[in-house]
Formats: structure tokens, sequence, C-alpha cells
């Protein structure tokens, strides 16, 4: 026979017909083996007239307690409605008992299941510490994490084992507030508008700081995050004079930090910027001169004192390592950086990798592989879009800056293909407008004003342990010495253009602007850089006073003998 059978509503009314096929009565089998059946959906076959009302009731299983239905015949559809119980076909007392427990278990655990839905969801939802730790002149070429065993990091070689090592990270532009400003507003100088060192970001810029606060972080920053006016990127809490040593800050800070939220800590050292403390532990026979370096004793004294800096910023990071490990949650990704390279010649305040080419170290348990390494291409002002994705945050639409999450996952291995590069001038000290377009085999240098002298503050002030070996190189210009002419000629005067195969030229010493057979790729790359140029409204600006090479008693070497030299 056909069985009809219905399914209800909450509310116990029949919300649809299905037929139920099966044999009946059932076979005599144990009653814990229900009939076997098919659904086959709503009958539409003829029913017999004269059956207007059937009745039936299900033979009580432990699976199927006694119910009772009711069929109707209604233009030839078989229609189900429930008839109530009667007292005499109620359940026993003892299943009235196991379903009114039942009813009580249930409405407990979904009480219980209410009470921790918070707890769940704040679990679900818990983001990791962030904490970012910022040297101040440190370039890539001057650690034995990357190489260089005359500067021994061993708390940078102990971060890269742990986690990741980028080796082609380049600040946007190599001088102290305009690369800062980049790294926390994600957009290069000529559209933030600090393109002058000591300059600041124009009215209305937007903090990517801000970005982290819209998603959920306590952001704080110690020491030199934002050179200058560290307020102005909106961070809840700024400690900025803390010089060499921020630890105290950050001891205070984190003993006193709210814990509920999670924290994205900025942490920054003045070292190893100038003036370089006295040489400890290095000996000035055994430092390494880059071949843009003349060979001198003070030369030597000055790179042993630039190492003993090097040295207490490693020192500071395996201090900030181990507060983190104690103070911080264990989920926390944890970075190395620097704002540019070093105050040398070459270095710092020029568009070569010697100035813009910065250590780039981070770790993140579960999430990035231990002792891993990419030449993945990227800017220092895609960190925060990075920090913000880890975050769960967004970044706004239309900044330079972009995410590169998946190099440090290592799900990708490419970044960028090409970089962009700028530098405007520090005030009086250089006045040298600069761009570059480098790929991963070439770089093209664009000296806008190849008619100024190039200088900054290590030759024009000579502070001891700042730049005063500047007074033998001088001396030995002025004696005629072949190698100080060709060093101290290359270090004022700059062609226009400059083309090195960076892929083999790591010193970028064998300018191939003048190779015929490599014309057209400098006239693509020529045209690339001044359409970027364009986009970014970037005009060229000259922001200060030049020094032109026309007038020598504004830049020489000589000159310094006529001045007095600044205080120490």
């Amino acid at each position: 026979m056909k069985r009809v059978r219905h399914t209800r509503s909450a509310l116990g009314h029949a919300t649809c017909s299905m037929v139920r096929e099966r044999s009946w009565p059932p076979a005599a089998s144990s009653v814990l083996d229900p009939p076997a059946a098919r659904w086959t959906g709503v009958t539409t076959h003829p029913v017999d007239p004269a059956a207007s009302v059937l009745h039936a009731t299900h033979r009580p299983t432990p699976h199927r307690p006694a119910e009772r239905w009711a069929t109707r015949r209604n233009d030839n559809m078989l229609l189900v409605e429930s008839v109530p119980r009667s007292r005499t076909q109620a359940s026993s007392p003892l299943r009235s008992s196991n379903r009114s427990f039942m009813k009580r278990f249930l409405r407990l655990f979904c009480a219980a299941l209410a009470a921790l839905a918070p707890a769940f969801a704040a679990a679900a939802e818990k983001k990791p510490d962030i904490l970012v730790f910022m040297a101040d002149d440190h370039s890539q070429y001057d650690s034995s994490a990357y190489g260089n065993k005359h500067v021994p990091t061993p708390q940078m070689e102990k971060l890269a084992a742990d986690g990741i090592k980028l080796t082609r990270c380049f600040t946007a532009t190599p001088s102290c507030a305009p690369s800062r400003a980049s790294l926390l507003t994600g957009l290069m100088p000529a559209r933030n508008g600090a393109e002058d060192n000591h300059t600041y970001p124009k009215a209305g810029t937007r903090s990517l700081v801000t970005d982290l606060k819209a998603a959920g972080y306590v952001t704080a920053a110690i020491g030199k995050i934002a050179h200058g006016k560290p307020k102005s990127f909106d961070f809840d809490f700024v400690q900025p004079n803390t010089g060499h040593d921020p630890r105290p800050a950050v001891t205070e800070y984190l003993a006193k930090r709210d814990k509920t939220k999670p924290l994205a800590l900025f942490v920054g050292t003045s070292d190893p910027h100038v003036p370089w403390p006295e040489p400890q532990g290095f000996q000035p026979k055994d430092v390494d001169l880059t071949p843009h370096l003349l060979d001198t004793p003070m030369t030597r004294r000055h790179r042993a004192a630039y190492y003993t800096a090097i040295r207490r910023v490693d020192n500071l990071l395996g201090w900030l390592r181990n507060t983190a490990a104690k103070e911080m949650s264990a989920d926390l990704l944890f970075l190395y950086t620097a704002d540019h390279g070093g105050q040398w010649p070459f270095g710092k305040w020029t568009l070569y990798d010697y100035g813009t080419r910065v250590p780039f170290i981070a770790t993140w348990p579960g999430h990035i592989k231990a002792g891993t390494e990419s030449d993945a291409m990227v800017l220092l002002q895609d960190t925060l879009p990075t920090l913000l994705e880890v975050a769960g945050g967004k970044s706004p639409d239309g900044i330079d800056g972009k995410s590169f999450l998946s190099v440090l996952e290592g799900k990708a291995e490419g970044h960028r293909e090409k970089i962009f590069l700028t530098h405007s001038g520090d005030k009086e000290m250089n006045v040298y407008p600069i761009r570059a377009i480098r790929s991963g085999e070439w770089k093209l240098i664009h000296n806008l004003h190849p008619e100024f002298a190039f200088t900054n503050h290590s030759d024009l002030h000579r502070r001891p342990l700042a730049g005063a070996y500047w007074n033998e190189w001088a001396e030995l210009y002025k004696n005629g010495d072949a190698n100080a002419k060709t060093i101290v000629e290359a270090y004022y005067r700059h062609p226009e253009w400059e083309l090195y195969r960076v892929v083999e030229d790591r010193w970028e010493t064998d300018n191939r602007i003048g190779d015929a057979s490599l014309a057209p790729m400098v006239a693509e790359m020529k045209e690339e850089l001044a359409e970027w140029m364009k986009a970014q409204g970037d005009m060229g600006r000259v922001f200060n006073d030049p020094r032109p090479l026309e007038k020598r008693e504004t830049w020489a070497p000589e000159i310094f003998d006529t001045r007095k030299p600044d205080k120490p």
C-alpha cells in the first residue's frame, strides 16, 4: 500500500505532502528496524472516490513514536493533515520524562553557547601583534646577515634564520624625513609632499597608521620613527626623543599598555646615524673599504666607529626580541629594516644601491618559513600596506605602496618588476635632485642638474666621527694623488645620465651610458622615467640655492682651509 507522510513546521501544521512507498504492514522483523522505504514526492495519481478520509497510525518504535495522520482526497491529490492525539494515545510517563529532560538539556546547552559566543568570536578575530624596528642610516651591505663578515650582526643573522631575509628591499628616497614619510603614507615624495629633507607631508595626506587603528590596533611610535613630527602620523602613543637607547621607554610603555587589544609597535633608534661612537671592538686595520673610499687612517677609524654603532643596533634588536617574547603576543610579526644607507660618499643622499638598498628581515611563526630568502624587489613604502593585510585591514585606493605579504609567506616569488627612486636634497647642505629607474638588471640615473656640485654634511662640516676624514682626502687631492683626484672629482661631479648593469656591478663603477648597443633600451627607460615623473606630479624642483660647479669657492675641497669647521 502507499503510506502518506508529511513534514511539519515549527508550529505543528502540515507544510508539504509526500508519499512514502513501502510495504504495509511491515515485515515481521525487529521493531528496531524500520521498513525500507523511499520518498517519491507529492502524488498525483487517482484515488478511490469513496475514500474521502482515511486514518492510519504508525506503529510506535524507538525511531518513530506513535503518530496519527489523516489523508483526504482533493481533486485527485492526496493531502495530509495531522490529527491530534487522543489522551489514550499519549506517551508513557517514562517517555514524557525523557522528553522533558531533553528539553531542559537543550535549553541549557543553547544558553551556554550564547554565553560563549563572544569568546568564540574574539578567538576567531584575534589578530597578531606587530613590532617594527627601524635603524637610521644602515645600508644592507654593512651586515654579516647580508654577507659582510667585517660587520658581525649575530642578532640579525638569528632573525634571518628564524624568518625571511629580503635581498632587494629599497627605500624610495635616501634621506631621513622623506623616507619615513613615504613609509608611513605609502606615497612617493612628490605625492605626499615631503621631498626635501626635514620637510613633512602636506596637509590632508592620509597616514596608513590611521588604517591600522581602524583595523583594531593600538599604535605606538617610540624613538626615531616619524622624523620631526611623529604626532602628525596619528599614532596613539608617541615618545620620539629616545636617542640611541629606546629601551627604558619601550619597557615603560609595554608595562602600562592595554593588552586586550592588538598592538602595532614601531621602535626606532638613531644608530648608526652620525656622529658615530668611539670605536670599540673593531680595529681600523680590519675594516673593509668600498671602492669609493680613500684608504686613509681617519677613513678607517670612521669605519670602525660606524661598525660600533651597527653593533649597538644589533644588540638592541636582540633585546627587543627578548622583551617582545615576554610582553607581547606569541603570535607576533617582527621585522627589522632601516630608512636608507649610511652617511658615506656614494651612499646616503644618492641613488646608488649603497644609499637606497636596506635590510629587511622578518619573522612570524606559523606564517613565515624559517631560514628563507627572497630576491623579490620591494620598496619600503610597501611595508604598511603589507602590515594592513596582516591586520585584516585595507589600504586606501590609489597609493603607491602595495602589499608583499604573499612574498613573506612564500606564496609568491616576485613583487615589482621595476622601481622608481627619487632624491631632492637636504636643505643647503645637499642641493642635488636625482631620479632613477631600476629593474632587476639595469639602473638608469638622471642627475637633473649636472651643473650643480654634489655636496653634503660630511664634506662641508667634517665633524669628528662624522666626516673629518675629508681633511685627509682634501690634502691628498691638493697634493695631486691620482686616486684621490679620481674619487674626489667623481664625488662632486656627475654626468646627466648614468647607466649600470647592477646585476653584476654591485658598486656601480662602470657607467655604460655611452654603449651604443644599449641605446634602444636607454631610450625606453628614459621615456618610462619621464612618464612616471609626470604621473607623480614630480616637477624636479630645486628647493634651495645650489652650489654651481663654476663657483668653485662654494664647494671645492680646498675651501675648508679658509673656514672654521663646525663644532663637534
